[in-house]
């Protein structure tokens, strides 16, 4: 499964307070949203949500038949961008691009991630593309986050690239 959700860019350090912020025994998604607005800044109950569906993608935590729990990793220790890639929608593709272009803006990256966009995402937003450029960029600053790209200036370039 791949996770569309792709909530803004915030450092290892965040995310493992989110996921110590979910218990070990599992807890219904209010209370593990709650529980990620108590013990971070996360400003809101939705962005909570958004970032507890992030932490499932990456392997973080566990939705069970009663509710969501905490994976007994060690953020630190885990292959983050390997998940990312793997589980997140769009991320491989866009890196697929990124190594293949050597370096992309993020409308470039915009541009080779479009003809991946399902249809459905295209009928279920206005102004879709406004809406994927924003998540390109996203994915783009998670890929920075997670060692798996380098950004220099308005360009981004895979991680290792001299």
């Amino acid at each position: 499964m791949r996770y569309k959700i792709v909530p803004p860019v915030r450092d290892p350090a965040f995310l493992a307070a989110a996921q110590r912020a979910v218990p070990l025994v599992p807890g219904t998604v209010e209370d593990c949203c709650l529980r990620i607005v108590d013990e971070t800044d996360a400003p809101s109950r939705d962005a909570a949500r958004e970032y507890l569906t992030f932490l499932e993608a990456l392997e973080l935590v566990e939705e069970t038949s009663r509710g969501f729990e905490r994976r007994r990793v060690d953020v630190e220790a885990v292959d983050l961008g390997d998940a990312f890639e793997r589980r997140v929608f769009g991320a491989h593709e866009l890196l697929d691009a990124l190594r293949e272009a050597e370096s992309l803006t993020v409308e470039e990256a915009f541009d080779e991630l479009r003809e991946h966009v399902p249809r459905w995402e295209r009928d279920r937003h206005t102004d879709w593309e406004a809406e994927w450029r924003e998540r390109t960029e996203r994915l783009l600053n998670w890929c920075v986050t997670f060692d798996l790209a380098v950004r220099d200036g308005d360009r981004y370039r895979p991680a290792g690239l001299s």
